[in-house]
C-alpha cells in the first residue's frame, strides 16, 4: 500500500495532508525518515511514525452505515469547498474509510470503516448491490436487454463526470432488476449489482439518451438502509457483523490458498540445463477435482446457499422480470 495511503487509512490525516507530512519530513518508516507519498509500506509489517507517533492497522473493526444525503462529496476534503460526508459525520468518524463512493448527487446507504482491509474486501467483491432509480423517460427493450445481458461500450463518458478518465466501460449483467413504473415521462425502477464502478449507472442509462432523475442505495449485501434517517449513522447489528465476519473469514482463505498456489508454481518450476536446453520433464498441472472439472477460484466470495443461488451474504436477489 502507498505510504500516504496507508497514514489517511489508519490515522485521522486525509490523503492530502498525509502528502504534506511525508514531504515535509514527519514521517519515518522503519526508523528512516521518507518523503515520497508513494513509497510501498506493508500493513502490520512496516513501522510508521508521523510526528513521533506510530500509525499503525488495527485487528478488531468497525463498520457504521451513514445516510448519505444528495449534495455531499464522498472525500475528505473538496479544494472547491464543497460539503462532503465528514462535515456531517461527527469527529470519531473522520479517519473512517469509505467503501465505494456515492456520487454528489446520488443518496443512501454508505458504508465506511476503520479497516482498510475491510473496506478493500467490501469494495473488490461481488456482493449485491440494491439501488432505486428515477429515469426521465420510459425503460426501452434496448434497455432491458443490456440489463440482462450486460454490455461493453469503447465510449462511455456520456453520464460520466466531466474530469473523469474513464473513456470504455464494461458492464456486467445485472443481478436482476424490477420495474415499478414505466411511463414516457419517468419511469421507477428497482436494480441490483455486483459491482459499483465510476457513476456505472449514470454511465448505463445515459447511453440510451436517458438520465438519472434520483438514484438511491438502500442495500449492501444483507445490510439494509431501512429507515434510517437521512445525515445519520448506526453500526452494524449482531447478525450483521457475524455475516461480515464470515465473508471476510471466506477471503482470507482465498487469499492464502491463491498465495500458495503461486508459491508452489515458483517452487516447482524446472530449472534450466546447463546447455540451456528445457528439461525433458512435463510440467506437473494443477490436479483435477473429482468430477472432472477444472480447478476453480469462484469461492472467493462466501460459500455457496445450499439452494445453489449466487452468494450475498444471504439470499435477497430481485428477480428478472418485467412489472
Amino acid at each position: 500500500m502507498r505510504l500516504n495511503k496507508y497514514i489517511a487509512h489508519h490515522s485521522s490525516y486525509s490523503r492530502r495532508e498525509a502528502d504534506k507530512a511525508i514531504q515535509d519530513g514527519y514521517v519515518r518508516v522503519d526508523g528512516e525518515i521518507e518523503t515520497n507519498p508513494a513509497t510501498d509500506v506493508q500493513e502490520g509489517v512496516s513501522i510508521v511514525y508521523v510526528s513521533g507517533k506510530q500509525v499503525s492497522p488495527r485487528d478488531k473493526y468497525t463498520v457504521i452505515v451513514y445516510n448519505k444525503p444528495k449534495g455531499e462529496l464522498v472525500t475528505k476534503s473538496d479544494p472547491k469547498g464543497r460539503r462532503t460526508i465528514y462535515d456531517t459525520l461527527s469527529k470519531e468518524y473522520k479517519h473512517y474509510i469509505p467503501v465505494g463512493r456515492l456520487d454528489y448527487a446520488s443518496e443512501g446507504l454508505l458504508l465506511l470503516t476503520d479497516a482498510s482491509k475491510v473496506a478493500s474486501a467490501l469494495m473488490e467483491s461481488d456482493l449485491e448491490r440494491i439501488y432505486k432509480i428515477k429515469i426521465k423517460g420510459e425503460v426501452t427493450s434496448e434497455m432491458e436487454s443490456a440489463m440482462l445481458n450486460g454490455m461493453i461500450l469503447d465510449d462511455a463518458t456520456a453520464g460520466g463526470h466531466s474530469h473523469s478518465k474513464v473513456i470504455s466501460m464494461e458492464f456486467k449483467p445485472f443481478i436482476g432488476y424490477k420495474i415499478q413504473k414505466n411511463e414516457p415521462n419517468y419511469s421507477i425502477l428497482k436494480v441490483a449489482l455486483s459491482e459499483g464502478k465510476n457513476r456505472e449507472l449514470r454511465r448505463f442509462f445515459a447511453h440510451f439518451g436517458t438520465e438519472i432523475a434520483d438514484l438511491k442505495r438502500i442495500s449492501f449485501a444483507e445490510i439494509e438502509l431501512n429507515n434510517l434517517p437521512e445525515g445519520k449513522v448506526r453500526f452494524l447489528s449482531r447478525s450483521e457483523y457475524s455475516a461480515l465476519s464470515k465473508f471476510l473469514k471466506e477471503e482470507n482463505k482465498a487469499e492464502l490458498k491463491e498465495k500458495s498456489k503461486s508459491n508452489f508454481k515458483e517452487e516447482r518450476k524446472p530449472s534450466v540445463d546447463k546447455d540451456g536446453k528445457k528439461p525433458t520433464f512435463k510440467d506437473k498441472k494443477p490436479s483435477v477435482a473429482k468430477d472432472g472439472k477444472k480447478p476453480s477460484f469462484k469461492d472467493k466470495k462466501t460459500s455457496v446457499a445450499k439452494d445453489g443461488k449466487k452468494p450475498s451474504f444471504k439470499d435477497k436477489k430481485i428477480t428478472k422480470k418485467k412489472s
